[in-house]
């Protein structure tokens, strides 16, 4: 029987470059191609270590379209790397259909752990981290956005969300609408030269924020109840 390829999960760099592993290099020299979320942004890291290597463009949407695509490179007993333009791929990021996929054909899916934003937030945010639940990013709606976190109210694990930035005041005033004043913070700019951990409670969060941090990308976490 022929030799399948392996797909590699490979975790890079939230911000600063200096994160990424000696394994993530190895790996990402040694593949045949790399399936990314955004070639520009992969072409950037690859630069940076002075890496050339052929790209897949995989991003959602249509992340189906490109499957038949890459699995008949594994197939040719072809090593290919998954990764997304920060952190680990498949946490809230492209990557689950493709592994779903590699996993019912029996090729073999390799993690190369590294940089999450998840982790890295928690780590440092001084909230319990011996149960947690992981919500990625809400839904963008107010009514769905209220439905979601009513589910949730309960819930005494602390609790972890992707968020927009354009979008958090109107999360944090329907956070405090069914939380009450829960103690929260807000990870920003994790591992890049503004980081910044803004620590307070649903009540006085919005109060912390000035206007230019209200862009990117940031994690939320929320204190059980």
């Amino acid at each position: 029987m022929d030799q399948k390829g392996r797909l590699f999960i490979v975790s890079t760099p939230i911000g600063n470059l200096q994160d990424i592993t000696q394994r993530a290099l190895r790996v990402l020299s040694e593949v045949e191609a790399i399936a990314c979320e955004d070639t520009r942004q992969t072409v950037k890291l690859l630069n940076a270590f002075g890496l050339k290597k052929r790209l897949i463009s995989y991003f959602q949407p249509r992340e189906s379209q490109k499957i038949p695509l890459i699995m008949s490179i594994l197939e040719q007993g072809k090593d290919i790397a998954l990764v997304s333009d920060a952190g680990t791929p498949g946490i809230s990021d492209p990557g689950f259909p493709l592994i779903r996929a590699a996993i019912e054909r029996r090729i073999q899916v390799v993690p190369i752990p590294g940089p999450s934003a998840l982790t890295a937030a928690l780590s440092a945010s001084g909230l319990p981290t011996h149960r947690v639940l992981f919500l990625g990013f809400p839904p963008a709606k107010r009514s769905g956005l209220k439905n979601f976190l009513q589910e949730v109210a309960e819930e005494e694990a602390t609790l972890v969300f992707f968020l927009p930035m354009r979008k958090f005041i109107r999360f944090v005033e329907v956070a405090r609408e069914i939380f009450g004043p829960r103690e929260v913070v807000l990870a920003r700019e994790i591992t890049k030269v503004h980081e910044e951990f803004i620590r307070g409670n649903l009540d006085n969060l919005t109060l912390k924020v000035t206007e230019d941090r209200l862009r990117g990308e940031a994690t939320l976490i929320v204190k059980g109840r």
